[in-house]
């Protein structure tokens, strides 16, 4: 399966785990619970995936690698225990708690989150003399004689024998207590990831057009050549900062990324063309429906390749826009019953100074949240992002208070709220005219070609798009969806009458 059906078995594994009867006892008991076993190629996102469990369950992610550890490190140190059985003193061999089923128990004091997931990677990649530990963790779910605390899930991964030399093979006794899921490298799957995360636009287009060149290990002369998923990740950040510092990126840079000679010398080339292409276009012009005729008939006589990259311009420009007003209704909402809170505790005692305290008592309970969710890993990167520009505005919302002289604190705030209602709405108002003017232009320049219909799929698969084009209603994009559903029922049909045998 891809990475994200195995993401949906994991989330729903962990809720079914996490049930409890009326009694508040788990339904199935923690013993009984197989660990969920990931097998999969390396750099597939099998930990993205956990990062993102995590945030949209709201429970706790506890990260380890397995080859990183020694006997003592996961099983404990050894200690001595005087005891005594039936009036004799004994001395009896004991261990100390296991630096991973501590970690978990710090977790839990520190943020308080009581559930969450134990994730154990390369877990068939761990040296001989931990091996028998790992073995009995797995059935048992116990390091020495301390237990994973019942609410933890564990989840292992680890990695085909074809793709790494240290792997140990499990007996029957051992798979026959897990819950096996195997990955497949898909590129289709990940791209949803890709958009949610900000993957370099260079990258979508590239990898959209040659998906061979998305996820490939081959063993050569010089030793293993490969390109994976985590590789392209790693290189578009890595892009997005050169970018901003104005610094060259070249092939050798990405070279350190894509470890893989061919691939990372033409992907380099396109990179390149990819520039040429967003300076000639001049994409702010077609967005404000202001493209000349030399630039739609340059687009006309394009060969595929670039026009695919010219329509990867245009999308990367409006969905940033539509990721934008997104971003910020999410804030506006999410600060809306902070503020009917303030306006409550004013009407009961109205002045500044209680203002200028509930504001920051607001502000307070919101560092606290975010700070749990930081050290527990249970908000995704929006969540983070959303806080911080929650409290930021808090910020600026005391500030506000303090300079104040017209002793209406509620008023100033309502009338800074109002303020930012209008700048989103202006988000919106851009995000909307732009996607219509794409759409114009594409239909201008692209007139019955596939390119319409990358349009439409590639709006239709961005979490963020699809979100925005369905609560903001773009026109433009529903006329062309509709159009395509019925041009592709024609083809269905087509091929219905072209496969229909007759006697």
């Amino acid at each position: 399966m891809n990475i994200k059906e195995a993401k949906e078995q994991i989330k729903n594994a962990v809720t079914a785990y996490m049930t409890k009867d009326e009694l508040g006892r788990y339904i199935i008991p923690p013993y009984k619970q197989r660990p969920v076993f990931l097998m999969g190629p390396p750099g597939i996102g099998k930990t993205a995936i956990m990062e993102q469990i995590a945030s949209e369950l709201g429970i706790g992610l506890l990260s380890y690698s397995m080859t990183h550890h020694t006997r003592q490190s996961a099983l404990g140190l050894p200690l001595i225990k005087h005891v005594t059985y039936q009036g004799e003193e004994y001395d009896v061999s004991e261990y100390t708690m296991s630096e991973i089923i501590a970690s978990v128990y710090e977790m839990m004091e520190k943020s308080g989150v009581k559930n969450g997931i134990l994730f154990l990677d390369e877990i068939n990649c761990v040296s001989e003399t931990l091996t028998p530990i790992m073995l009995q963790f797995l059935q048992y779910k116990v390091f020495g004689k301390h237990e994973v605390p019942a609410g933890w899930i564990v989840v292992t991964a680890g990695n085909p024998p074809e793709y790494n030399r240290s792997v140990r093979e499990f007996d029957i006794a051992t798979w026959d207590r897990l819950k096996r899921v195997d990955i497949t490298p898909d590129f289709d799957a990940w791209k949803e990831f890709a958009y949610l995360t900000g993957v370099h636009n260079a990258i979508m287009t590239y990898l959209e057009t040659k998906k061979q060149n998305f996820y490939k290990v081959e063993t050569t002369a010089d030793g293993k050549s490969f390109v994976t998923a985590r590789g392209w990740d790693d290189l578009s950040q890595m892009i997005r900062l050169y970018e901003m510092h104005h610094i060259p990126v070249d092939e050798k840079l990405i070279s350190q990324y894509l470890q893989n000679h061919k691939i990372a010398s033409d992907f380099a080339v396109y990179y390149d063309l990819y520039n040429k292409y967003k300076s000639d276009y001049q994409v702010e012009d077609i967005l404000a429906g202001k493209a000349s005729g030399e630039i739609k008939g340059r687009a006309k006589r394009a060969q595929f390749d670039e026009r695919y990259a010219l329509i990867g311009l245009m999308l990367d420009a409006v969905m940033a826009e539509m990721h934008s007003a997104i971003e910020t209704e999410d804030v506006l909402a999410a600060l809306n019953p902070m503020l009917r809170r303030l306006k409550s505790e004013l009407q009961l005692k109205p002045g500044k100074e209680n203002a200028l305290y509930v504001l920051n008592q607001i502000y307070q309970e919101q560092d606290l949240e975010y700070q749990k969710g930081m050290k527990s890993k249970s908000i995704s990167r929006e969540q983070q992002t959303q806080f911080v520009k929650i409290m930021e505005i808090l910020q600026a919302e005391i500030r506000l208070i303090n300079e104040d002289n017209t002793g209406d604190s509620f008023g100033v705030i309502k009338e800074d709220y109002s303020q930012r209602l209008d700048v989103f709405q202006h988000k919106v108002d851009r995000a909307k005219r732009h996607t219509t003017n794409v759409f114009k232009f594409s239909d201008e320049v692209f007139k019955d070609g596939q390119e319409l219909t990358v349009l439409v799929t590639e709006l239709t698969i961005n979490p963020h798009s699809a979100r925005f084009i369905s609560t903001y209603r773009v026109e433009e994009y529903f006329i062309h969806d509709k159009q395509l559903m019925f041009h592709q029922r024609q083809l269905e049909i087509l091929k219905e009458i072209k496969n229909l045998q007759l006697d």
